[in-house]
């Protein structure tokens, strides 16, 4: 088709890229004597009424979203029954060969271009439309640093009730589909907020959270396991930033950012933080359902780990407490809360974290109050810092609040918990759990359940 003229006025000067629905042409506008981009139809989807409906459909969709931050839609046009649509031209490459030219981004990099993708998809969210298919093959930059999200082509109504992309319908690409979209559930801006929690994950690392061989393989990754830890990559990306991607990629769509723009807004906080080497956990959202009073934000839990060893010792010194040895040369230390999911570690009792290895089953760290006995939240936990030599081959735990369930995770900082080490128990009375795989600098006592508590105690943890 280069060199061709469409509607007189048209002239495609380029294939500029292809897939699997239309190719893209660089084109001269004859009339306003501008360089444009044509996006037409495959020839063998014109026979299908269902593709040439969703193609009018973006068409329409992206007609009505004039945004920096959007790829501006210019006209609609069809000529012996070729159906394309005209864009503004935008002169750089797409993100997906950033990704695979440069990454790992620069931190303050990746963040730019994670806020300017999220004020596009958020204004799009007002307007009515969630985008379905947000990927870096769907994101230009126009060579001065600004990204433009683009295709909007499987993009849905937020209020639609009946037509083709109706729920039991899985659109989207694997590699950033969201659990919800992967099962054919109801999608909505959690959706988009999902997928672009997995670009900022490929921009940091360079890799997509979830490969596989195939689209079922790694939709059921997205469905089932948990969101790995940028930070187990790239250990210079500051916990706030990780705990964002790990808000953002969380399995249940209510456990995410509320709004694309509440994902931007943290993003935004997390770049000043990255400019002056603040290295902050984020606040995330209060726990669904609970009616608690406002916790002060004061985070210091970065400073605990910075401080390492000694930091951790003035902590033990301040509960009074000491180390936890149980019958083997393996050590266990209660450091500080851990809740990525909710008020942050304030609002869980960080305080009182070493009572749970002070050696006295009367005194016991506390899980925030949890006014309907739901936690709302994937989980919350107990830091456990390990010292000697090996690794425990039990975690024993007692409570006087029993009925709670609870498995044990490690990692080798006190931010990052991405091996289960053993499977989930109802903690009755004191319970012992088998840890499987090798020796981790800490441990995480992961609550998922309060057992139909309010406040779930944790009186000791040692090991076994």
């Amino acid at each position: 088709m280069v060199g061709e003229v469409l509607l007189d006025r048209y002239e495609l000067e380029e294939l500029v890229g292809t897939g699997g629905m239309s190719s893209v042409y660089r084109a001269h506008d004859r009339l306003l004597d501008r360089t444009v981009a044509l996006k037409v139809l495959h020839e063998h989807h014109l026979r299908d009424p269902e593709y040439v409906e969703r193609f009018r459909r973006e068409a329409r969709s992206a007609a009505v979203l004039s945004h920096p931050n959007i790829v501006t839609v210019i006209d609609r046009g069809e000529q012996d029954g070729r159906q394309f649509i005209v864009f503004e031209y935008v002169g750089g490459e797409n993100l997906k060969r950033l990704i695979e030219e440069r990454t790992p981004l620069p931190v303050a990099t990746a963040l730019e271009l994670a806020i300017q993708i999220a004020r596009g998809l958020s204004f799009a969210h007002r307007s009515g439309l969630v985008h379905r298919d947000v990927k870096p093959q769907n994101v230009l930059l126009n060579g001065d640093g600004q990204a433009k999200v683009t295709d909007f082509g499987i993009a849905r109504s937020l209020d639609v009730q009946r037509g083709m992309t109706q729920t039991g319908t899985v659109l989207g690409t694997s590699d950033y589909i969201a659990p919800e979209q992967a099962q054919g559930k109801h999608v909505d801006e959690q959706t988009d907020v999902y997928s672009l929690g997995v670009v900022l994950y490929e921009l940091l690392t360079g890799e997509v959270p979830f490969p596989g061989e195939n689209f079922v393989a790694v939709a059921m990754q997205h469905i089932n396991d948990p969101p790995p830890s940028v930070r187990d990559k790239r250990p210079d990306v500051p916990p706030r930033v990780d705990a964002a991607v790990q808000r953002a990629m969380a399995k249940d769509p209510a456990d995410r950012f509320p709004t694309m723009a509440d994902f931007g807004r943290e993003l935004e906080t997390c770049a000043a933080g990255a400019d002056d080497g603040t290295q902050i956990i984020a606040p995330a959202k209060p726990a669904r359902r609970r009616r608690s009073k406002a916790w002060p934000l004061v985070f210091f839990l970065v400073g605990l780990i910075a401080l390492g060893a000694v930091g951790g010792y003035l902590l033990f010194r301040g509960s009074g407490g000491s180390p936890s040895t149980g019958g083997g040369s393996a050590t266990l230390r209660a450091t500080t809360a851990y809740d990525p999911f909710g008020t942050g570690t304030p609002g869980e009792n960080n305080a009182k974290a070493g009572l749970a290895t002070d050696g006295n089953e009367a005194t016991f760290w506390p899980t925030e109050r949890y006014y309907d006995e739901q936690l709302g939240k994937p989980g919350v936990g107990l830091v456990l810092q390990a010292g000697g030599s090996g690794k425990p081959p039990t975690i024993v735990v007692s409570t006087d609040t029993p009925g709670f369930t609870a498995e044990i995770k490690a990692g080798d900082s006190a931010s990052g918990f991405r091996d289960v080490v053993s499977g989930p128990q109802v903690v009755s009375g004191t319970t012992t759990f088998a840890i499987g795989g090798g020796a981790h600098r800490y441990y995480l006592l992961w609550i998922t359940n309060l057992g139909g508590h309010q406040v779930d105690h944790v009186n000791e943890v040692r090991v076994g």
